[in-house]
């Protein structure tokens, strides 16, 4: 595993990022600073130190599967977010995980063996892909439209699997199912119930269950007015088909790294036991503080300005991008998370080796090629015509002056 394992893409640009001052990154999702709550978790986090009583059990290990209180607050708030639906959001299967990163790895490491198959989105979030490619996992890509996933590609792309004779070595179904990574899409509630139809389906031909992994990190960065979308957590079978994933570090602050997952038997014991493994249990006095802004109101009220905070930012670069950038190029917009998604014409590529990327990064403002973000999959070739471009850090002059930089070098080139 260690000598295939290559170098996470993510790795490359925050490191770009971070090396160049004079560089406008579009491409590294962060969080922005300016948002970051220092004066709220200073106040919890001497309000849990103030005495012993509080600060030393804070100051100790925890447990593995995460702390009592955090367990509890996430299943009740996930339940908030879902209109009060009660299906499937009992503590007893939460576990609290480093970022919902760690929670898909160790999904992954209990799911598959090398050589099984996973089944993503086309494009998809592309450091899940760099995990898929160190433990040696295939990925299918399916077709994604603007409501989620291509329900007719997901079928044919099953059934293609049961002809080859490989259907028994598909596990899961992953999909990042609010304002997605990377094209801001979200999948409908009625997208994600028949597709988790459509795995039970084909079970059968399989020999095992096939999961539905619903990636939510972005869930909480909603902008717009619209209903929310409820969890696949909600759906009739889902009990025993659906692991959630969903984390604090993108609404609160990323350094927390406090994420969590809601996963069905047995896998909730297997992967509690591979999180032993791992760390024998998250920063116990992280999740401490996470606890306490959720019980006080602090957390709801921080999302808030979080929120306002995107749909500003996000409102600047839907119009620097009408402005600079020609007609021809597609943008899908999005009505919360940290992205937009580009599409130039058939023919022009915005791929790592293409003149326009060298061309951005000489002129520097640097984005995420969208090639980067499809799999290896040998059915079909990555398109290499595709950009994703992040309002997650920038500030708003930047977003204009990157936004104005990059058009001008698509102007050239189409």
């Amino acid at each position: 595993m260690g000598q295939r394992t290559d170098v996470p893409p993510i790795s490359w640009l925050m490191h770009k990022a971070l090396s160049r001052p004079k560089l406008i990154s579009l491409a590294a999702g962060f969080t922005d600073n300016s948002t970051l709550p220092v004066e709220i978790s200073r106040k919890l986090l001497n309000d849990i130190l103030r005495s012993s009583k509080t600060g030393q059990p804070a100051l100790q290990y925890g447990v593995t599967a995460g702390a009592e209180n955090l367990r509890q607050l996430t299943a009740k708030h996930l339940q908030k977010l879902d209109g009060g639906h009660d299906r499937a959001h009992s503590p007893e299967h939460v576990i609290i995980t480093g970022g919902s990163q760690q929670l898909l790895y160790m999904t992954l490491e209990a799911l598959c063996d090398e050589g099984d198959i996973v089944l993503v989105e086309d494009p998809t979030y592309f450091v899940f892909l760099s995990i898929l490619q160190s433990r040696d996992i295939k990925a299918r890509g399916v077709k994604l439209e603007r409501d989620g996933v291509d329900l007719v590609h997901l079928e044919y792309v099953l059934e293609r699997l049961k002809k080859s004779g490989d259907l028994h070595r598909v596990k899961a179904l992953y999909l990042v199912t609010y304002f997605q990574n990377p094209t801001g899409a979200t999948t409908s509630l009625a997208k994600k119930s028949a597709a988790l139809k459509l795995l039970k389906k084909y079970e059968r031909a399989a020999g095992h269950s096939i999961y539905l992994l619903e990636d939510a990190a972005y869930r909480e960065l909603r902008f717009d007015h619209g209903a929310d979308v409820p969890t696949a957590l909600t759906l009739p079978g889902a009990k025993d088909r659906v692991i959630y994933t969903g984390t604090y570090s993108k609404p609160y602050a990323p350094g927390t790294r406090v994420g969590f997952g809601i996963l069905p038997e047995p896998l909730f014991t297997t992967v509690e036991r591979i999180k032993g493994n791992h760390d024998f249990g998250t920063a116990n006095l992280l999740q401490q503080l996470v606890a306490r802004a959720l019980a006080t109101g602090l957390y709801d009220r921080h999302v808030a300005k979080v929120q306002n905070n995107y749909a500003r930012k996000a409102r600047v670069m839907k119009s620097a991008l009408a402005e600079h950038f020609p007609a021809s190029v597609e943008i899908w917009e999005s009505g919360g998370g940290l992205y937009f998604w580009a599409r130039l014409p058939k023919g022009i590529s915005a791929g790592m080796k293409s003149c326009v990327f060298q061309t951005a990064l000489k002129n520097d403002v640097l984005y995420v090629p969208g090639e980067l973000c499809y799999a290896d999959d040998p059915s079909r070739a990555k398109p290499d015509n595709e950009m994703r471009i992040s309002f997650g850090s920038a500030n708003e002059e930047n977003i204009r002056k990157g936004i104005e930089r990059l058009g001008k070098v698509l102007k050239k080139s189409i």
